[in-house]
């Protein structure tokens, strides 16, 4: 999944604007007219999926084999698409045309459906966020750690396999993000989608271009029809590694909750929710063709042994100094990505805070500090704090629990169900009055059903892989 738009980050905003209908410069909510098409809409969100998830694609093909694993993510992809379209009807609450604007999801389940759920479904959402912000710091030390090793095996002359510990680079990202974390208004620079795009597709395309390269070189096509054999692993790690696989899948295509804020961004008429599923059907082909191309090529370059980071597995190899791009662009990439994901949640406990200790100066109070060459800065030391405990709690799990595989397994499943089937279907069932028990109805409710059941399943196999890792692993010792 990659980085969504910065400026469409706010899960929890409210606007309450004065109409401006009939004016040239304003929609009919009283905001700036919206310019948004179908390619500029589809551009943002291949930009938002197109991320970390897809390095860890070959190994879920691998578990499921040539004939499960495309199948699979094309069920995945069709999925998402169809629910999508779902998602993007409720933007508007009542008439499709002329309703009330939703800003973002949240407001979305807040209109169609209210009370406790609206509660539920902000629970998922920041859990989710912070499982992403430990995701990250894994992937960005495995990237680091890797540039180490690659650099090392080719000093020593391919003599020394350079094994290093990855605890002081997850103590270097976290470093590093408690000083971005300070940044005000971190979420409003633009020009964070740009890099995000630009990192997203260089170690994307660089890891399909090895993949590809390593197939024609050796001239082989590694892997087997149905996966990973047994005697390579056990049949009950081969069916938990199955199960694991699809929340690996269902993470790479976790964009739902952003598609409403993508979707304010697009102009009218014709109505928003045509625009979007257009855009959908567009960004989801491209993405799920990249994503077939990525996951078989690694499982064709490397068959059983395929590496749970993709770029991982090409360490070794040359142009060693291309791989050392692809990680130091996913570095780069998710240093700013995690700030980015987080900003919902900080502003989230900032605002709970000051709503409950409206006189509390710790909490308020900005301290002006001039620093040279920036300007005034506004310190302020409860954010200073909560965001600072934030990074190191992340950080200190990170290390306690350093595998990348399981956590983007269990993320996916997390994410998957609730906010990509469950919260569209029921929003879109009660924005078209769709009778209980009708043919359509019975139809939602049987994809919402078998999608739990996949989500479980996914769930299930990411947690036995933490456990099983976590027999013969060592807290804050890891090492590649």
């Amino acid at each position: 999944m990659g980085t969504v738009l910065p400026q469409q980050q706010a899960f929890d905003v409210s606007v309450d604007v004065l109409p401006q209908s009939g004016s040239k410069c304003f929609d009919d909510d009283g905001r700036l007219k919206r310019t948004g098409t179908v390619w500029t809409a589809s551009a943002h969100i291949i930009t938002a999926v197109i991320g970390s998830g897809v390095l860890s694609l070959a190994w879920a093909t691998a578990q499921l084999g040539w004939v499960a694993g495309p199948s699979v993510m094309l069920l995945f992809s069709f999925v998402t698409y169809y629910t999508s379209t779902l998602l993007s009807a409720c933007y508007r609450t009542g008439d499709p045309v002329t309703g009330k604007r939703n800003y973002t999801y949240t407001d979305a389940v807040r209109s169609n459906l209210g009370g406790f759920k609206v509660k539920i479904c902000g629970f998922v959402q920041y859990l989710n966020l912070f499982g992403v912000a430990i995701g990250y710091t894994i992937a960005s030390s495995i990237s680091m750690v890797a540039i180490k090793r690659s650099n090392c095996f080719h000093k020593s002359d391919r003599k020394d396999e350079c094994h290093v510990n990855s605890n002081p680079y997850m103590i270097g990202f976290g470093i590093a993000e408690i000083i971005f974390s300070q940044i005000e208004n971190f979420d409003q620079l633009w020009w964070l989608s740009i890099v995000a795009a630009v990192m997203s597709f260089t170690y994307s395309s660089i890891g399909l271009g090895l993949g590809i390269g390593k197939v024609v070189g050796t001239g082989t096509i590694r892997g087997s029809m149905t996966g990973i054999s047994i005697g390579a692993v056990t049949e009950t790690q081969k069916i938990w590694r199955s199960f694991q696989a699809l929340g690996d899948i269902a993470f790479a295509y976790s964009y739902s909750l952003i598609l409403i804020e993508i979707q304010d961004t697009v102009r009218s008429p014709p109505s928003e929710a045509k625009t979007m599923k257009k855009a959908t059907l567009v960004s989801v082909a491209t993405t799920t063709l990249f994503y077939m191309l990525c996951g078989c090529m690694g499982y064709a370059a490397f068959g059983d042994a395929s590496p749970s980071n993709l770029l991982t597995g090409f360490g070794f190899f040359n142009p060693f100094w291309l791989v050392d791009i692809a990680n130091a662009a996913i570095v780069i990439h998710l240093v700013g990505a995690y700030q980015v994901f987080v900003q919902p949640l900080y502003a989230f406990v900032e605002k709970t805070a000051a709503e409950k200790f409206p006189d509390s100066q710790f909490i308020s109070k900005n301290i002006k500090i001039q620093i040279p060459c920036v300007g005034l800065y506004n310190l302020n030391l409860f954010r200073l704090v909560w965001r600072t405990v934030f990074v190191i709690t992340t950080t200190v799990i990170s290390m306690i629990l350093p595998f990348f595989n399981d956590v983007v397994g269990l993320l996916g499943a997390l994410g998957f169900w609730p906010l990509t089937v469950y919260f569209p279907v029921e929003m879109y069932i009660k924005q078209k009055r769709i009778p209980k028990w009708s043919t359509k109805w019975l139809c939602l409710q049987t994809l919402s059903g078998a999608c739990l059941i996949i989500t479980i399943a996914a769930a299930a196999g990411s947690i036995a892989g933490v456990v099983s890792d976590l027999k013969t692993y060592k807290p804050f010792k890891s090492s590649y």
